[in-house]
């Protein structure tokens, strides 16, 4: 499970640095402060894959989901905007000895959403947002073994561009942390040590009204 953690830090990595070498390949860009007009409606919809950060639980290993994201959001002025996402992902988890395929777990989060454009640099707007919501658990077992995972407190903190092919639509790409660390309960009684917390890699298009 180290392996796929830091190749999830990888991924990330790679990805920060072509966000942040993007605006370069483009020449001169004139550079806007302010990423959006204010009073905008944006509307967004992404979808990627999802790499744990750690290890599930104690012999327990994940495998990389998939991950949907809906969004909406609307600037107070040029540079802050306030919204919700909704985000679902689910990761097959199984034991690593003996090697038993225990089932999945999805994971539904609503997130109330604060998001910063400060500048806009040619088609390209840069952005960092912060969520605070719920995780909502659940496990569909394989076995006889019960899983019931809880609830969590979730916080996102995302980074990510958009590039306008018009007024009214863009492309975008997006890197992200999502904590999600709780407990189950079930077979064999309660289990304190249940880390869900994951990055996420969003791929999708947004349109602005």
């Amino acid at each position: 499970m180290r392996r796929q953690a830091f190749r999830g830090s990888v991924i990330g990595l790679m990805f920060a640095v072509g966000v942040a070498l993007l605006p370069l390949s483009n020449g001169a860009l004139a550079e806007e402060f302010g990423g959006t007009a204010p009073g905008k409606w944006i509307l967004g919809f992404r979808a990627g894959f999802s790499p744990l950060t750690q290890q599930l639980s104690d012999n327990t290993s994940t495998s990389i989901g998939p991950l949907v994201n809906f969004q909406g959001l609307y600037s107070l002025n040029t540079w802050l905007l306030v919204g919700m996402m909704l985000e679902w992902e689910r990761h097959g988890v199984s034991v690593e000895q003996p090697d038993v395929d225990l089932g999945h777990q999805d994971t539904v989060s609503v997130l109330p959403t604060v998001e910063l454009r400060p500048v806009k640099l040619g088609h390209i707007t840069p952005y960092v947002n912060m969520s605070f919501g719920v995780n909502v658990n659940s496990f569909g077992e394989d076995t006889a073994i019960r899983i019931s995972p809880s609830n969590t407190f979730a916080w996102r903190l995302g980074w990510g561009a958009d590039y306008r092919l018009s007024e009214r639509f863009a492309l975008n790409a997006e890197w992200a942390y999502k904590r999600n660390d709780g407990h189950t309960t079930g077979t064999g009684g309660r289990q304190d040590d249940w880390n869900a917390s994951s990055f996420g890699f969003l791929f999708g298009g947004k349109m602005f009204f």
